[in-house]
């Protein structure tokens, strides 16, 4: 299954040192994560200091276990959605 993940750092909690502190080992897990194929693509936001994560995952439970190995999500820096996704219909055949 897919799901897109939606993170916001949270920095009125963690100054920006804190963020850049963990930035390589932040870039090297979601490589690592990249080449099991747990993520599919990601982007930074353009609005607000972020991330939105293209993923596969078996459930919604695997996908934000994935997503807690990252640094900046096991201490807590990040705010982070989930949202699971489905094929869009109107590509398919009509019946």
């Amino acid at each position: 299954m897919q799901f897109l993940s939606i993170s916001r750092r949270r920095t009125e909690s963690f100054p920006e040192a804190e963020f850049a502190a963990r930035a390589d080992a932040e870039m090297q897990q979601a490589r690592t994560l990249y080449a099991q194929g747990a993520i599919r693509q990601i982007w930074h936001r353009s609005d607000i200091p972020g991330a939105c994560i293209l993923m596969e995952a078996e459930s919604e439970e695997h996908a934000r276990q994935l997503v807690g190995t990252l640094p900046l999500a096991q201490a807590g820096m990040l705010e982070v959605t989930i949202i699971p996704l489905r094929p869009y219909a109107g590509f398919g055949p009509r019946s």
